[in-house]
Protein backbone atom coordinates (compact mmCIF):
# COMPACT_ATOMS: atom_id res chain seq x y z
CA UNK A 1 0.00 0.00 0.00
CA UNK A 2 1.54 3.16 -1.57
CA UNK A 3 1.32 6.70 1.25
CA UNK A 4 0.97 10.20 -0.59
CA UNK A 5 2.09 13.24 1.79
CA UNK A 6 1.31 16.64 1.86
CA UNK A 7 1.10 19.83 3.90
CA UNK A 8 -2.19 20.83 5.57
CA UNK A 9 -2.68 23.49 7.89
CA UNK A 10 1.10 23.42 8.70
CA UNK A 11 1.05 19.50 9.31
CA UNK A 12 2.60 16.67 7.46
CA UNK A 13 -0.50 14.02 6.84
CA UNK A 14 -0.59 10.95 5.14
CA UNK A 15 -2.95 9.70 2.75
CA UNK A 16 -3.14 6.13 1.67
CA UNK A 17 -3.69 5.65 -2.04
CA UNK A 18 -5.06 2.43 -3.50
CA UNK A 19 -8.33 0.69 -3.44
CA UNK A 20 -10.25 0.95 -0.24
CA UNK A 21 -11.12 -2.31 1.35
CA UNK A 22 -12.64 -3.28 4.87
CA UNK A 23 -9.61 -2.94 7.32
CA UNK A 24 -9.92 -3.58 10.50
CA UNK A 25 -8.25 -1.04 13.03
CA UNK A 26 -5.25 -3.30 14.01
CA UNK A 27 -4.03 -2.74 10.79
CA UNK A 28 -3.13 1.33 11.65
CA UNK A 29 -0.64 1.78 14.16
CA UNK A 30 -2.47 4.25 16.23
CA UNK A 31 -5.40 1.97 15.98
CA UNK A 32 -7.82 4.49 14.67
CA UNK A 33 -10.46 3.83 11.77
CA UNK A 34 -10.21 5.20 8.22
CA UNK A 35 -13.03 7.59 9.13
CA UNK A 36 -10.89 9.27 12.33
CA UNK A 37 -7.51 9.22 10.20
CA UNK A 38 -9.75 11.35 7.46
CA UNK A 39 -11.32 13.58 9.82
CA UNK A 40 -8.39 16.65 10.10
CA UNK A 41 -8.80 16.84 6.44
CA UNK A 42 -12.38 16.81 6.30
CA UNK A 43 -12.38 19.74 8.78
CA UNK A 44 -9.78 21.49 6.95
CA UNK A 45 -11.25 20.92 3.35
CA UNK A 46 -14.58 22.37 5.09
CA UNK A 47 -12.90 25.75 6.17
CA UNK A 48 -11.09 26.30 3.23
CA UNK A 49 -14.10 25.93 1.06
CA UNK A 50 -16.48 28.10 3.22
CA UNK A 51 -13.21 30.83 2.86
CA UNK A 52 -13.52 30.47 -0.42
CA UNK A 53 -17.02 30.50 -1.15
CA UNK A 54 -17.47 33.75 1.32
CA UNK A 55 -14.07 35.59 -0.58
CA UNK A 56 -15.54 34.54 -4.21
CA UNK A 57 -19.03 36.32 -3.00
CA UNK A 58 -17.29 39.36 -2.13
CA UNK A 59 -15.11 39.63 -5.29
CA UNK A 60 -18.16 39.25 -6.73
CA UNK A 61 -20.16 42.04 -4.92
CA UNK A 62 -17.53 44.30 -5.71
CA UNK A 63 -17.01 43.91 -9.35
CA UNK A 64 -21.23 43.34 -10.54
CA UNK A 65 -19.87 40.13 -12.36
CA UNK A 66 -23.17 38.94 -13.82
CA UNK A 67 -25.05 41.48 -12.10
CA UNK A 68 -24.48 40.06 -8.78
CA UNK A 69 -24.11 43.23 -6.95
CA UNK A 70 -27.32 45.12 -8.60
CA UNK A 71 -29.75 41.71 -8.11
CA UNK A 72 -28.87 41.82 -3.88
CA UNK A 73 -28.94 45.30 -4.39
CA UNK A 74 -32.31 45.28 -5.65
CA UNK A 75 -33.65 43.22 -3.15
CA UNK A 76 -33.72 46.20 -0.84
CA UNK A 77 -34.09 48.94 -3.32
CA UNK A 78 -35.31 51.61 -1.05
CA UNK A 79 -32.12 51.43 1.46
CA UNK A 80 -29.71 51.04 -0.92
CA UNK A 81 -30.85 53.96 -3.06
CA UNK A 82 -30.89 55.71 -0.08
CA UNK A 83 -27.05 55.17 0.22
CA UNK A 84 -26.55 56.22 -2.85
CA UNK A 85 -25.24 52.85 -3.92
CA UNK A 86 -26.70 53.15 -7.65
CA UNK A 87 -24.11 55.67 -8.50
CA UNK A 88 -22.19 52.59 -8.80
CA UNK A 89 -24.18 49.95 -9.36
CA UNK A 90 -27.79 50.18 -11.41
CA UNK A 91 -30.61 49.56 -8.72
CA UNK A 92 -33.76 47.67 -10.07
CA UNK A 93 -32.54 49.39 -13.61
CA UNK A 94 -31.81 52.52 -12.70
CA UNK A 95 -28.11 54.50 -12.13
CA UNK A 96 -27.74 57.57 -10.49
CA UNK A 97 -26.19 60.99 -11.70
CA UNK A 98 -25.15 63.00 -8.95
CA UNK A 99 -23.36 66.70 -9.81
CA UNK A 100 -21.56 67.88 -6.89
CA UNK A 101 -21.06 71.57 -8.22
CA UNK A 102 -24.54 72.29 -8.81
CA UNK A 103 -26.15 69.85 -6.03
CA UNK A 104 -28.43 67.97 -7.63
CA UNK A 105 -28.95 64.17 -8.49
CA UNK A 106 -31.86 62.33 -10.33
CA UNK A 107 -31.66 58.52 -11.44
CA UNK A 108 -32.41 57.65 -15.26
CA UNK A 109 -32.54 53.90 -16.73
CA UNK A 110 -29.05 52.01 -16.59
CA UNK A 111 -29.10 51.09 -19.98
CA UNK A 112 -28.78 54.94 -21.59
CA UNK A 113 -25.41 56.52 -21.77
CA UNK A 114 -24.08 60.05 -21.34
CA UNK A 115 -23.98 62.77 -24.19
CA UNK A 116 -20.76 62.98 -25.33
CA UNK A 117 -20.74 65.82 -26.60
CA UNK A 118 -21.53 67.71 -23.35
CA UNK A 119 -18.15 65.78 -21.79
CA UNK A 120 -16.34 67.20 -25.08
CA UNK A 121 -17.55 71.21 -24.76
CA UNK A 122 -17.11 70.30 -20.84
CA UNK A 123 -13.44 69.74 -21.51
CA UNK A 124 -12.91 72.69 -23.80
CA UNK A 125 -14.63 75.16 -21.60
CA UNK A 126 -12.18 73.94 -18.50
CA UNK A 127 -9.33 74.24 -20.97
CA UNK A 128 -10.70 77.78 -21.57
CA UNK A 129 -10.18 78.71 -18.16
CA UNK A 130 -6.98 77.35 -17.51
CA UNK A 131 -5.31 79.47 -20.46
CA UNK A 132 -3.24 81.85 -19.29
CA UNK A 133 -4.36 83.94 -22.90
CA UNK A 134 -6.89 86.75 -23.09
CA UNK A 135 -9.77 85.16 -25.20
CA UNK A 136 -10.23 87.13 -28.45
CA UNK A 137 -12.78 89.53 -28.11
CA UNK A 138 -14.89 88.46 -31.30
CA UNK A 139 -18.56 88.07 -31.86
CA UNK A 140 -18.32 84.93 -32.67
CA UNK A 141 -16.74 83.98 -29.04
CA UNK A 142 -19.51 86.49 -27.26
CA UNK A 143 -22.06 85.15 -29.25
CA UNK A 144 -21.18 81.52 -28.17
CA UNK A 145 -20.86 82.43 -24.70
CA UNK A 146 -24.10 83.28 -24.76
CA UNK A 147 -25.42 80.26 -26.66
CA UNK A 148 -23.90 78.20 -24.05
CA UNK A 149 -25.98 80.09 -20.91
CA UNK A 150 -28.89 77.31 -20.93
CA UNK A 151 -26.55 74.94 -22.13
CA UNK A 152 -27.93 71.21 -20.50
CA UNK A 153 -25.15 70.06 -17.69
CA UNK A 154 -26.29 66.39 -18.36
CA UNK A 155 -27.49 64.63 -20.77
CA UNK A 156 -28.18 60.95 -21.11
CA UNK A 157 -29.84 58.42 -24.14
CA UNK A 158 -30.16 55.56 -25.58
CA UNK A 159 -27.00 54.34 -27.18
CA UNK A 160 -27.12 55.22 -30.30
CA UNK A 161 -30.38 57.16 -30.92
CA UNK A 162 -31.28 60.57 -32.45
CA UNK A 163 -32.13 62.42 -29.39
CA UNK A 164 -35.37 62.32 -29.45
CA UNK A 165 -35.50 60.18 -26.50
CA UNK A 166 -33.45 61.80 -23.62
CA UNK A 167 -33.16 63.35 -20.27
CA UNK A 168 -31.11 66.69 -19.64
CA UNK A 169 -30.21 69.29 -16.85
CA UNK A 170 -30.52 72.88 -17.34
CA UNK A 171 -29.03 75.20 -14.20
CA UNK A 172 -29.54 78.86 -14.52
CA UNK A 173 -28.81 81.81 -12.75
CA UNK A 174 -32.02 83.76 -11.63
CA UNK A 175 -32.07 87.53 -9.41
CA UNK A 176 -32.20 86.84 -5.70
CA UNK A 177 -36.19 87.42 -5.69
CA UNK A 178 -36.93 85.24 -8.49
CA UNK A 179 -39.78 82.71 -7.60
CA UNK A 180 -41.29 80.56 -9.08
CA UNK A 181 -44.52 81.09 -6.90
CA UNK A 182 -44.95 84.27 -8.79
CA UNK A 183 -46.80 82.48 -11.65
CA UNK A 184 -49.19 81.22 -9.31
CA UNK A 185 -50.15 77.60 -8.83
CA UNK A 186 -48.58 74.52 -10.43
CA UNK A 187 -51.48 74.56 -13.39
CA UNK A 188 -50.53 78.11 -13.94
CA UNK A 189 -46.95 77.83 -13.83
CA UNK A 190 -46.99 74.77 -16.48
CA UNK A 191 -49.46 77.13 -18.72
CA UNK A 192 -46.86 79.49 -18.35
CA UNK A 193 -44.02 77.53 -19.36
CA UNK A 194 -45.54 76.15 -21.77
CA UNK A 195 -46.61 79.62 -23.19
CA UNK A 196 -42.63 80.17 -22.75
CA UNK A 197 -41.91 77.34 -25.04
CA UNK A 198 -44.02 78.31 -27.99
CA UNK A 199 -43.30 82.02 -28.41
CA UNK A 200 -39.22 81.57 -28.15
CA UNK A 201 -40.16 78.70 -31.41
CA UNK A 202 -39.48 79.87 -34.50
CA UNK A 203 -42.25 77.59 -36.20
CA UNK A 204 -45.12 78.97 -36.41
CA UNK A 205 -46.86 75.33 -36.26
CA UNK A 206 -45.67 74.73 -32.87
CA UNK A 207 -48.01 74.05 -30.31
CA UNK A 208 -47.95 73.09 -26.60
CA UNK A 209 -50.56 71.17 -24.58
CA UNK A 210 -50.34 70.86 -20.66
CA UNK A 211 -51.84 67.89 -19.48
CA UNK A 212 -51.61 67.34 -15.68
CA UNK A 213 -48.77 68.94 -12.95
CA UNK A 214 -47.85 67.84 -9.43
CA UNK A 215 -46.00 70.00 -6.81
CA UNK A 216 -44.07 68.13 -4.55
CA UNK A 217 -42.33 69.85 -1.24
CA UNK A 218 -38.71 69.58 1.17
CA UNK A 219 -40.07 71.43 3.86
CA UNK A 220 -36.52 71.02 5.22
CA UNK A 221 -34.84 72.74 2.35
CA UNK A 222 -37.98 74.81 1.63
CA UNK A 223 -37.81 74.02 -1.78
CA UNK A 224 -41.06 73.09 -4.20
CA UNK A 225 -40.24 71.36 -7.44
CA UNK A 226 -43.00 71.37 -9.76
CA UNK A 227 -42.90 68.62 -12.26
CA UNK A 228 -45.18 69.47 -15.22
CA UNK A 229 -46.27 66.93 -18.09
CA UNK A 230 -46.99 68.24 -21.73
CA UNK A 231 -46.95 67.65 -25.47
CA UNK A 232 -45.46 69.78 -27.93
CA UNK A 233 -45.98 69.26 -31.53
CA UNK A 234 -45.52 70.83 -35.13
CA UNK A 235 -46.37 69.07 -38.77
CA UNK A 236 -42.52 67.69 -38.70
CA UNK A 237 -42.69 65.90 -34.59
CA UNK A 238 -44.73 65.35 -31.82
CA UNK A 239 -42.91 65.10 -28.55
CA UNK A 240 -44.50 64.11 -25.11
CA UNK A 241 -42.18 65.65 -22.36
CA UNK A 242 -42.21 65.57 -18.08
CA UNK A 243 -40.48 68.58 -16.77
CA UNK A 244 -39.31 69.02 -12.89
CA UNK A 245 -38.19 72.70 -12.00
CA UNK A 246 -37.53 74.67 -8.32
CA UNK A 247 -35.63 77.37 -7.17
CA UNK A 248 -32.88 77.13 -5.10
CA UNK A 249 -29.98 79.61 -4.04
CA UNK A 250 -30.57 81.69 -6.96
CA UNK A 251 -30.95 79.11 -9.22
CA UNK A 252 -33.05 77.73 -11.92
CA UNK A 253 -33.10 74.29 -12.22
CA UNK A 254 -34.66 72.32 -15.03
CA UNK A 255 -34.76 68.25 -15.91
CA UNK A 256 -36.48 68.02 -18.90
CA UNK A 257 -37.68 64.06 -20.22
CA UNK A 258 -38.96 63.42 -23.32
CA UNK A 259 -40.04 60.93 -25.84
CA UNK A 260 -41.66 60.71 -29.02
CA UNK A 261 -45.29 60.98 -28.87
CA UNK A 262 -45.85 57.42 -30.59
CA UNK A 263 -43.41 55.69 -27.96
CA UNK A 264 -44.49 57.69 -24.73
CA UNK A 265 -47.51 54.72 -23.63
CA UNK A 266 -44.52 52.31 -23.23
CA UNK A 267 -41.82 54.69 -21.94
CA UNK A 268 -44.42 56.91 -19.49
CA UNK A 269 -43.39 54.76 -16.46
CA UNK A 270 -39.62 55.17 -16.65
CA UNK A 271 -40.04 59.03 -17.42
CA UNK A 272 -42.19 59.45 -14.43
CA UNK A 273 -39.65 57.66 -12.09
CA UNK A 274 -36.96 59.85 -13.88
CA UNK A 275 -39.15 63.07 -13.09
CA UNK A 276 -39.58 61.74 -9.50
CA UNK A 277 -35.86 61.69 -8.58
CA UNK A 278 -34.69 64.34 -9.50
CA UNK A 279 -33.97 67.10 -6.35
CA UNK A 280 -31.43 68.58 -4.52
CA UNK A 281 -28.54 66.30 -3.15
CA UNK A 282 -28.35 65.20 0.20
Amino acid sequence: MAFTRCFVGGQMMQFRRGIVSAQSPSEDPAGNSAAEQFAPLAATFRRRLTVGIGSASLVAVGANFGGVTSFLLGLSPENSRRLRLDVVYPIGGYSRCIDTNEGFEFIYPASWVGDQRLLYRAVEKTEFERSLDPPPLTSSNMDRRRRNVNEPLVAFGPPGSSGELNVSVIVSPVSPDFSIEAFGGPNEVGEAVIRTITRASKRPDLKGTLIQTTLREDSTRNVKYYELEFKVESSSFRRHNVAVCFVYQGKLYTLNAQAPESEWPGLKSEMRTIANSFCLSA
